[in-house]
């Protein structure tokens, strides 16, 4: 069963792959960098039936291009993403951020779904990576917040246009989960708080009611249940992973 993963490269997309190599799927990693892509497939089970291919999903040319080898597609784990604020004037952010993390999630989507329905199972299996911002505004981050929440409506319409070909499609929401993003993430929190980085971290976790970030390698045991053979029922839902950070 082959799987594509986005953002693969590093943090929650190479845990997500290195989970799911370990359950015996055959992985197509794309990110922008080919050493972070080369460097994750390193480290999977069985590294040579896995394959990496230089992606920038804001354009669905180089999409078709690394899927050009590809006859069919079990799933997809739409992970790719940036993050950080955006402001208002001629050094807004907002295009790029909307780009890659809706509109390239989009384009990502298109470009696979031929190769998912394809695939002979019964049913088949797209998640997309969003996040609590989705359900949650903060200042400064218009451009993010918005962008994680259109594909939580992304994931509610393809999981209704696709029903009828054995295709689940799913969100999740993560919280803080300790990658190399959210670290820099408090870095900036900290300078802006002019406090020290385990101070910042201190006054980020008071709002979490467990008062801790999560681990990539929950997310991506999460993903290896809605991804497998055996779960058939969730579709067009979204899963919130946050540590009680938000109670829907």
């Amino acid at each position: 069963m082959h799987i594509v993963i986005t953002g693969a490269g590093s943090g929650i997309g190479r845990s997500i792959s290195e989970t799911l190599a370990e359950r015996g799927y055959s992985l197509i990693l794309l990110g922008r960098n080919l050493e972070n892509l080369k460097s994750t497939k390193s480290l999977l089970k069985n590294p040579e039936q896995h394959q990496c291919h230089t992606c920038d999903i804001r354009n669905s040319g180089e999409i078709k291009k690394a899927l050009e080898n590809v006859t069919s597609l079990y799933g997809l784990i739409a992970n790719a993403g940036i993050g950080g604020e955006n402001q208002y004037g001629d050094q807004d952010r907002w295009q790029e951020v909307i780009n890659t993390n809706l509109t390239g999630t989009y384009q990502t989507i298109q470009e696979c779904l031929p190769l998912i329905k394809k695939d002979s199972a019964p049913f088949k299996k797209i998640i997309i990576i969003s996040s609590i911002l989705a359900r949650l505004g903060v200042p400064g981050y218009s451009a993010y917040c918005a962008s994680k929440a259109g594909l939580l409506g992304l994931t509610r319409s393809l999981a209704a246009e696709h029903s009828g070909d054995g295709i689940l499609v799913n969100a999740l929401c993560p919280g803080w989960v300790d990658t190399d993003m959210a670290q820099e993430g408090l870095q900036g929190f900290a300078d802006a708080l002019k406090v020290s980085k385990d101070e910042a971290y201190k006054e980020a976790m008071k709002p979490v009611p467990l008062g801790k970030m999560s681990q990539p390698e929950e997310v991506a045991k999460l993903v290896a249940f809605l991804i497998s053979e055996e779960q058939t029922s969730f579709t067009g839902q979204t899963l919130d992973i946050n540590n009680g950070a938000l109670m829907p």
